[in-house]
C-alpha cells in the first residue's frame, strides 16, 4: 500500500525500519529486583532510516522513505508522521501485524538511554516489496542491516544506476557481508567493524572492511568522540561537539541523515563528518529520536563556535596507521 506527496525527484530515498518509541524517563537506571517512579513517558515515532529521512526533509531536500507496517495504531502514527513531515512514503501494509515498537529508558543524569524492542517477523521487509524505480530516481540510497536482502536489492539497483549507497550497520545481521558489497559508504556503530572482522583495534579494521568490499570510505561513530573514517588512503578523526545531552536516542539516525545530506551537498569528507557530527549532538539536547533535529543555521553556529570533545586518537596513531593500512592494502593486491 502505497503512499506519496508529490515531490519531483528524490534526493534522498530510504529503505529500512520505524518504529514508535515510549520514552520512559528515569531518575537513575533501576537496580534488578528494585522499584522506581518515572519522570515522564512519551509515545514518539522513531527508526533508524525512518528518522534519518525525516531530517533530510526538514533540511530542504525531497526526501522518500520505503517501509513496512502493520495494521494499528503504531502503523498509523509512522503515517500520519511521515505526510506531515512532507515525506514521500510507500509502505507496505503486513494485514493483522503489530508495528515495529521499542521501550527506551533514558536515564536523566546522563541522557543514555538502553532500548527494548520488539518486531513481528512479519513486517520484515522483503525484496518482492520493493519497485525498482523507487529507488532509482534518487541521488543517494540510505539502508540499514536491518532486512539485509531488501537492502541489497535496493543496494544492487541503486549501484546500476550509478547512484552512492550509504549503509547504517549496528549488527553483524545474516547476509550482511552480501549488502556490503553494494555499499560505498558503511557507517557504523563503533562495534560493529570487530563483529564483521574479528579485529578490535579501528585502525586495523576499518581498511580491512575497505579492502575486502571495495567500500569508497569507510566510518565508524564514536559517541560523544565523534566519527572515524577511512578512505583509503588517510584516517580522518572529526571529534564530537560537547552539549548538554538530554537523550541521546536517535543521535545515530541524524548522523546519518546528515551524511546523506553531505552527499547530496557534494561536499568534502572533512565537511560532511563535521556537519554530521554537529546534527548527531544537537539531536541529543531533546527527548526523542527526532526531537533534536536542528535547522542548518543551529547546526552551522555550533560548527563555528561549538566546543569540541577530546581526540579519540592522536594525529601520529592516525599516520602510523596510514602507513599500515597502505602497506597492507599493497601486500594484498600483490597476492592476488
Amino acid at each position: 500500500m502505497t503512499e506519496a506527496i508529490a515531490l519531483p525527484r528524490a534526493d534522498v530515498v530510504g529503505v529500512g525500519i520505524n518504529a514508535t518509541d515510549t520514552i520512559l524517563r528515569l531518575p537513575r537506571f533501576p537496580a534488578p529486583d528494585s522499584k522506581i517512579e518515572l519522570l515522564s513517558a512519551d509515545v514518539r515515532p522513531g527508526g533508524q532510516v525512518a528518522s534519518a529521512l525525516v531530517a533530510c526533509r526538514r533540511w530542504g531536500l525531497a526526501a522518500r522513505y520505503i517501509g513496512k507496517i502493520g495494521d494499528d495504531a503504531a502503523g498509523n502514527l509512522q503515517r500520519a508522521e511521515m505526510q506531515r513531515e512532507g515525506v514521500d512514503a510507500h509502505w507496505i501494509l503486513a494485514p493483522g501485524c503489530n508495528s515495529q515498537t521499542a521501550y527506551i529508558l533514558v536515564d536523566e543524569q546522563t541522557g543514555e538511554r538502553t532500548v527494548l524492542w520488539k518486531r513481528d517477523p512479519n513486517i520484515a521487509l522483503r525484496p518482492a516489496d520493493l519497485n525498482r524505480h523507487w529507488i532509482t530516481d534518487a541521488r543517494v540510497l540510505l539502508v540499514d542491516g536491518h532486512d539485509t536482502e531488501a537492502a541489497a536489492q535496493a543496494a544492487r539497483w541503486a549501484r546500476e544506476e550509478q547512484i552512492p549507497v550509504v549503509a547504517d550497520l549496528d549488527n553483524l545481521y545474516p547476509g550482511v557481508q552480501v549488502l556490503l558489497q553494494y555499499t560505498n559508504f558503511p557507517v557504523t556503530s563503533k562495534d560493529f567493524p570487530e563483529r564483521l572482522t574479528g579485529e578490535r583495534n579501528l585502525l586495523k579494521s576499518l581498511p580491512k572492511i575497505l579492502r575486502e568490499f571495495g567500500c569508497r570510505t569507510v566510518a565508524t561513530t564514536l559517541g560523544r568522540l565523534g566519527v572515524l573514517a577511512w578512505d583509503g588512503v588517510r584516517f580522518l578523526l572529526c571529534p564530537g561537539f560537547r552539549v548538554e545531552a538530554v537523550d541521546t536516542t536517535g543521535a545515530g539516525d541524524i548522523f546519518h541523515g546528515a551524511f546523506c545530506y553531505g552527499l547530496v551537498r557534494s561536499w568534502p569528507l572533512e565537511e560532511l563528518l563535521e556537519f554530521s557530527c554537529a546534527a548527531a549532538a544537537l539531536n541529543c539536547t531533546a527527548p526523542g529520536a527526532r526531537g533534536g533535529i536542528a535547522d542548518l543555521d543551529q547546526i552551522a553556529k555550533v560548527r563555528r563556535n561549538g566546543q569540541r570533545s577530546e581526540a579519540a586518537y592522536t594525529p601520529e596513531e592516525l599516520q602510523d596507521a596510514a602507513r599500515q593500512a597502505a602497506a597492507a592494502t599493497g601486500a594484498s593486491q600483490c597476492s592476488r
